[in-house]
Parts: C-alpha cells; sequence; structure tokens
C-alpha cells in the first residue's frame, strides 16, 4: 500500500528505511467511513489518533443554534488529533465531508514511534504546520474580503495536496459544497456562490463536478496575498513562489 503519511513526512526531513517500515505498519488495518460522518465529538475522549489516508474531512465547532464554523481542513496524510488523546476530552469535533478512508491508531503506538528522532522531529513539524495554518486562517477571515479569503484557501489547497501528490499540475479534486466553504469562510452560501463566479469571471478559477482548475497560478496568489511561509516546507522559500515546490 502507498504510504501517504510517508510522502508527506519525507517533504520535510529524509526518513530511514526503518523508519519508513514502521509507518507502513501503522496504515492497516483501514476502514471506509461514509461523508457526513462524526469520527469523533466534541466532549468525547479517545485512546486512538485516527489517520486520513484518502478523502476530506474537518474539525469544526458548533454553536448552540446549530450554525458550524469549520476550523481546519484535513486531506490524506493528515493526523485528526496527533496529540488530543492527551486531554480529558475533545474541545472540538471531527467528521468527513466526502467517504474517506481511515486507520485508527492506538496511542501506545504513536508514542512509541516517538522514540525514533526522524518521526519524531517531523510529528512536531506537524503540529507546528497545524498551528501555523489556524493563525493564517484567523488572518483570512478576520481581515481578508470574501473572494481573496476564497482564493487564498484554494492556493492553500493546491500547495498541501501537491505535497502529497494529489493534485494535478494547477488542478486537484475539491469534494466540497458551497454550504461547507461558507461554514468555513464565515459567509453565507449564497455569498460563496457570488465569490465563486467573481473568481470565474476573473478567470482565476474553473469549477466543475468536483474539480478545480486555478487557470492563473500566478494572479490567483497576487489576488489572495498568498503567503505560503507558514506550512513550513523544508524545501519551499517563503516568498508566493513556495506555492510551486513539488
Amino acid at each position: 500500500m502507498d504510504n501517504v503519511l510517508t510522502r508527506k513526512l519525507e517533504k520535510f526531513a529524509p526518513l530511514s528505511a526503518e523508519d519508513r517500515s514502521l509507518l507502513d505498519d501503522i496504515i492497516r488495518p483501514t476502514r471506509t467511513v461514509p461523508a457526513d460522518t462524526d469520527l469523533i465529538r466534541e466532549g468525547q475522549s479517545s485512546n486512538e489518533v485516527r489517520l486520513i489516508l484518502k478523502g476530506f474531512a474537518c474539525r469544526y465547532k458548533m454553536l448552540p443554534n446549530g450554525r458550524r464554523q469549520i476550523v481546519a481542513y484535513l486531506i490524506p496524510g493528515d493526523f485528526c488529533d496527533l496529540n488530543a488523546f492527551i486531554l480529558e476530552a475533545f474541545d472540538h469535533s471531527i467528521g468527513t465531508l466526502s467517504e474517506c478512508t481511515v486507520v485508527d491508531i492506538p496511542r501506545q503506538r504513536i508514542m512509541e514511534l516517538t522514540d525514533r528522532p526522524g518521526i519524531a522531529r517531523a510529528f512536531w513539524w506537524v503540529t507546528l504546520v497545524d498551528e501555523g495554518t489556524l493563525r493564517e486562517w484567523l488572518l483570512n477571515i478576520g481581515q481578508r474580503g470574501a473572494a481573496p479569503r476564497v482564493a487564498h484557501l484554494f492556493c492553500e489547497l493546491l500547495v498541501r495536496l501537491r505535497i502529497v501528490d494529489l493534485a494535478h499540475e494547477d488542478s486537484y479534486e475539491l469534494p466540497l459544497t458551497q454550504a461547507e466553504i461558507a461554514d468555513t469562510m464565515g459567509i453565507s452560501p449564497v455569498h460563496v456562490n457570488r465569490v465563486m463566479q467573481t473568481l470565474r469571471e476573473m478567470d482565476l478559477i474553473e469549477y466543475r463536478r468536483k474539480s478545480l482548475v486555478i487557470k492563473d497560478l500566478d494572479r490567483l496568489i497576487a489576488f489572495s496575498d498568498f503567503n505560503g511561509a507558514y506550512l513550513h516546507l523544508q524545501s519551499g522559500k517563503p516568498e508566493r513562489q513556495s506555492i510551486k515546490t513539488p
């Protein structure tokens, strides 16, 4: 089985053959989870760490009135909750957005893996990138206009999916509804529809059949003021051209 986790971690630092073998051991057995299914809910506890191998999932918070805020997207190669087993209860929920292939890894296995210096360093990197991404999302929602906000998300997803070889040049599968993008961006689905139309009219993107094509990457980067430094890529530069790191 192709190990998308190893593929991701090796973008940061080299792993030994033994490291790769140990990481191969933790990606089985897998289970298939339907779309719109909670993997864990706020207030629950868990002794396992979940890893996404296929599909899109998210971290989210709910208000008492039923409104949802998506606070992170989880794509193949992402841990849902690398350090959360330390806590007594989750302070957020994790749910699938599309059908997902998931691995449930006992926390003892994770703790054993951190005895390997290369893997431990890579796990620290994963945590720091998650924190940097959250800070960037706060800036994006709080300070950018709606259209640049969505464009910034599209740039970020291109970089992240390229890291795990799931983007084709400047296009990728995007199994998100306008309502889900709205819950991420803090705007209404109607507003998302208008934003998508604006980006199309600017000849920046094309979106059809759950596939996003970025028609002019340089202009999309400039329009959204995207700077990929917060993703902390080992081989990339913090300037705008970091988005083009393979």
